[in-house]
């Protein structure tokens, strides 16, 4: 327990931690561009999510002995993770539903005004898909439904790495 206390103060399980969120970014891309996949909104604000674990991987491989950049990367991971996840399940929500007046896919990403993403880097943040459609699946489980799921391990990762700090801590 103790190793596992300590992992998030080296900078390889950090940087470890970036490359994996990365290699999911390089996968939406590859989905997007090679496979002819058109993202819909979920699926820009689920790759979004993806971005915020980026970038606390980034912050806590930059600083992973400072007490104040590990908090902040631990702090952006929970959010980006726990956002990620519940807007997997709604996604998931929406292409199982058999109302279809139960959900509506908007045309255009919801970003606040003074960061329009889809306006800087269309390529990257546009919606052109339709929430509802399952163009991909693997093991009988759809895109948003793997996100799901990673989003979950993500958050139960944090949740361990925290909880075996604070009792590492408290027993110290």
């Amino acid at each position: 327990m103790n190793w596992l206390a300590h992992l998030p103060t080296q900078r390889t399980p950090w940087l470890l931690f970036t490359g994996i969120v990365f290699l999911l970014e390089v996968t939406a891309l590859f989905f997007q561009y090679q496979m002819g996949l058109a993202p819909c909104i979920m699926c820009i604000y689920q790759r979004t999510a993806v971005l915020g674990l980026l970038g606390a991987g980034v912050i806590g491989a930059a600083k992973p002995q400072s007490k104040i950049a590990r908090p902040v990367a631990y702090l952006v991971w929970g959010v980006s993770s726990v956002w990620g996840y519940l807007i997997a399940r709604e996604h998931i929500d929406m292409q199982t539903t058999t109302d279809p007046f139960a959900f509506s896919c908007e045309f255009e990403p919801n970003f606040p005004a003074f960061m329009p993403l889809h306006e800087w880097v269309p390529s990257f943040f546009q919606a052109t898909g339709d929430c509802g459609n399952i163009d991909w699946q693997f093991v009988g489980l759809s895109m948003p439904a793997w996100m799901e799921i990673i989003f979950a391990l993500f958050t139960v990762t944090l949740f361990v790495i925290v909880t075996t700090r604070l009792l590492i801590k408290k027993s110290i």
